[in-house]
Parts: structure tokens; sequence; C-alpha cells
């Protein structure tokens, strides 16, 4: 295989190919540097608590989240607490049970690797990865499963 043919010396202090600069051209001065501090767009604050989160979550997809949020409230002890846990609602109780988010087209639940493989016959027809199982939002919460999979979690703790 040929080796490919380097440009000669008079080629390149003419600057005729790109990427080789002669001595001209690397004295011109760059353009100034963007202050990217003020010209960012402002972030958003993470949300501190389940009602903030929720409330940036766009209909109809705050209906299916509030749907979850209720089912897992039903079957997790009294004394369990909401929390915002990875930027996402959860409920804690000693540790942390599960979490749940809203997606584009999905809202997930995070319940463990563990319970998702006890239940892996039921779940078939879910998109299911490590820990989490989504439930799309073109379709009725399965509220059953959802406290089924609470449940299990909680007997876990």
């Amino acid at each position: 295989m040929k080796s490919p043919k380097r440009p000669s010396v008079s080629t390149r202090s003419k600057g005729l190919n790109k990427g080789l600069t002669s001595k001209k051209t690397a004295s011109k001065k760059a353009p100034p540097k963007r202050d990217t501090a003020k010209n960012a767009a402002p972030k958003t604050a993470a949300p501190q608590t389940v009602d903030q989160y929720l409330a940036a979550v766009p209909e109809p997809d705050r209906s299916a989240m509030n749907q979850i949020r209720a089912a897992i409230r039903s079957v997790v002890p009294a004394e369990a607490t909401e929390i915002i846990s990875y930027k996402i609602p959860a409920f804690k109780h000693k540790k942390v049970l599960v979490w749940y988010a809203a997606f584009t087209n999905h809202c997930s639940l995070f319940p463990t690797k563990a319970v998702l493989e006890a239940f892996k016959d039921e779940l078939k027809g879910f998109t299911v990865s490590k820990g989490t199982i989504q439930f799309p939002l073109n379709k009725p919460m399965p509220i059953a499963l959802i406290k089924k999979l609470v449940k299990a979690r909680v007997e876990q703790e």
C-alpha cells in the first residue's frame, strides 16, 4: 500500500491545504471566547418536593403519575414518606422502597431488579430493564400490577 504524498513546502507556506497554517495565518487574532456563564440558558432548579415535580409534568402525563402515586401510597406503610431522590419522586420507609418518574411517552416505576425478576411472567408486554418497568401513556395504567410490585418491594424491607 502506498503512503499518501505530503504537500511540498511551497504548498504549505501558501496555506493552500486546509488544516495547515502558515506564519501569516497563525498570527491572526482568534475570535473572543464567549462567556458561557452570561450567555447560557437559565437552568431550571431541580424539584425539592414531589408536588413541585408533578407540577412540572404536563397533562395527561400528570394524571398517570398521580394514579401511580395513589397506587403506591395505598400499599406502603403509613409511616412512609415521599421524597425526591435522584431528581425523581420516591417513597421511603427506613430506606427507599420505590421510585417513579414521567418521561415523554411513558411513566416508569423503579421497584428494584429483584422485584421485577420475581414478576417477569406478569411483565410480558411491558418494556423492562434492570430495575425499571415502563408503562406507556397511551394505555391505561395497570394499577393492580403496580400495587403487586410495590407490595413485593415492601415485603423485602
